[in-house]
């Protein structure tokens, strides 16, 4: 029977699933960060400053109204925030990214009211009987779904990702209204065309809250890793799957980030892994799972394997990107800056007129986020310093507004992951030779 003691029912916060109430949501953030620039203002021009517009934006207030409201609404405002936050300097000022960054960490989960909806929505008002056991407790929370535990009839340990009510209804809107907010704030460039990153934003974030579509990403991942000693996976569970509640065996681990007290060599085998999974899942699979949120990895201390949490953001790469970013990267290993115009051209950079110094500016934004796959020996993520000098290069593309466009979406989501894998990387003070990993591909 269905856990359902006081103590395991949920007391999160409900999920506004109307389109007016999201958008009144919205509405209020947009509403809090005028007063607060209003409120700091006035203080600044008391203590005899005159500050910047984007100053009086980007205050610690502010900060915490903008992942308040959109932790409360989860969804797609989440979601995007999440997205934009990724973008490693390419399409949002660092201060806004640093803000939306806390939006990574885990969401507040629904309460038992909404949980019951969103059950009743997938298996009917007799939902219970589907599971020998079912904890009302969430062991997750996160910006579309939250995940349980429940047994099933034959004794299977399962692991149950059920969608928020109103979520999947509400992304078109959701994300029109926090891109208009971001719009209105200043913080986007106002040259800046991002209606393609818009809509294609939407269509990854449709794809993410059709669980049969993560289902399939998760076959195929098993298909392809099944044999792979370093890596478990949860096993896909089709029948009690549907479009809301994705069912999968439930698989233990510990965090991943804990390894960073395990030996240097272990770390390095960790993240090698990591490194040429990622190359795998681009130039092999052309499938890679997008969301580099810590949390989608964890680890096994008894055996040393990695698991591997959560396909909802799987996106499907066609084979024109993929070659073209093959030969941009092989160009960059090579230092062949004629090339790699040519190859980053054909991915969708715009690089400007020859021998402009905005196309040189591109080149070294490209040449600096490619660096650990240039050169043969390990590359030492934890001492790198290669974040902060992306940052004082993207400031000098403030300078070339008539030619700053969004980068290709493809490119956004490569990088994002590619972003999340640095990360990891140097929260363990890993030392990988990416160069030589890379050579299979080349």
């Amino acid at each position: 029977m269905a856990g359902s003691d006081d103590k395991s029912r949920s007391k999160g916060k409900a999920v506004p699933a109307s389109r007016a109430g999201r958008f009144a949501k919205v509405a209020r953030l947009a509403g809090g960060v005028a007063g607060g620039m209003l409120a700091e203002g006035a203080r600044q021009i008391r203590a005899g400053n005159r500050p910047s517009k984007r100053d009086l934006l980007l205050t610690p207030g502010n900060a915490r109204r903008v992942t308040r409201q959109l932790s409360e609404m989860r969804g797609a405002a989440m979601k995007l925030g999440q997205i934009l936050s990724m973008d490693s300097g390419e399409l949002l000022p660092k201060e806004l990214t640093d803000i939306l960054a806390s939006l990574r960490s885990d969401g507040t989960s629904m309460p038992d009211s909404q949980l019951e909806e969103a059950m009743t929505e997938a298996y009917g008002p007799d939902w219970e009987t589907e599971f020998r056991v079912f904890d009302r407790y969430p062991i997750a929370a996160a910006s579309i779904g939250q995940v349980h535990r429940a047994v099933g009839h034959d004794g299977t340990e399962l692991a149950l990702k059920i969608q928020y009510p109103g979520v999947g209804k509400s992304i078109n809107s959701d994300v029109d209204n926090i891109a208009t907010v971001l719009r209105i704030s200043g913080l986007l460039p106002e040259e800046a065309d991002l209606q393609p990153f818009l809509d294609d934003a939407k269509r990854q974030l449709r794809d993410e809250a059709n669980y049969l579509k993560e289902a399939e990403f998760l076959r195929r991942f098993n298909e392809v890793l099944g044999d792979d000693e370093r890596f478990i996976l949860p096993e896909l569970v089709p029948q009690l799957t549907r479009k809301t509640v994705l069912a999968m065996t439930y698989v233990a681990g510990g965090p991943i980030d804990a390894i960073a007290r395990r030996p240097q060599e272990e770390r390095d085998r960790v993240v090698s892994a990591l490194v040429e999974l990622l190359l795998t899942e681009l130039f092999e699979l052309r499938m890679v799972q997008t969301d580099p949120n810590f949390a989608n990895y964890q680890y096994r201390w008894s055996t040393g394997e990695i698991v591997l949490l959560d396909f909802g953001a799987t996106r499907d790469f066609k084979v024109r990107f993929v070659n073209n970013y093959r030969k941009l990267a092989a160009a960059a290993v090579e230092g062949d800056r004629d090339a790699m115009a040519v190859a980053a051209e054909k991915v969708g950079y715009s690089m400007g007129d020859e021998d402009s110094r905005y196309r040189e500016l591109v080149l070294e934004l490209l040449l600096l986020a490619l660096e650990p796959l240039r050169e043969d020996r390990p590359y030492d993520f934890g001492g790198s310093t290669m974040p902060e000098r992306l940052g004082e290069l993207g400031k000098k593309a403030t300078d070339y507004a008539d030619f700053w466009h969004a980068p290709p979406t493809d490119v956004v989501y490569f990088h994002r992951k590619l972003g999340g894998i640095f990360m990891l990387a140097a929260r363990m003070d890993a030392r990988v030779n990416v160069h030589a990993l890379m050579q299979r591909w080349l």
